[in-house]
């Protein structure tokens, strides 16, 4: 039931309600789905598969996903890569090292007597 190339629709999590298509079979409880959700791991019983098959050979690229949905009239989930940025380098907060105040000494308290009650 749950082959290579089989339409599903995911029935829990972010993409709940989204169709897939099972790219690898894993092991006997999760499987490799992509689609109109995103390519990850999918447990089987978050899927309910459908009667539709795909012509897909094992661990399928996304652009053969891609052709295979477009063959059908189905709109595939494409993202980009998000821009690399610089990180900003923190600024620098206080006195510099080189000039450090002394430590301050603690001045002990003088200890007071217990008194005896009589």
């Amino acid at each position: 039931m749950y082959e290579i190339g089989r339409l599903a629709i995911k029935i829990a999590g972010r993409d709940a309600g989204q169709k897939c298509v099972i790219v690898e079979v894993l092991d006997d409880k999760y499987v490799v789905v992509d689609g109109m959700t995103r390519r990850r791991k999918c447990n089987k019983i978050h899927l309910e598969p459908l009667s539709q098959t795909l012509e897909l050979n094992e661990k399928a690229s996304h652009d053969d996903v891609t052709r295979a949905f477009k063959q059908l009239g189905l709109e595939v989930k494409t993202t980009k890569p998000k821009q690399k940025t610089e990180k900003p380098k923190p600024a620098v907060r206080g006195k510099p090292k080189t000039q450090q105040s002394p430590k301050k000494e603690k001045k002990l308290k003088p200890v007071k007597a217990d008194k005896k009650k009589e």
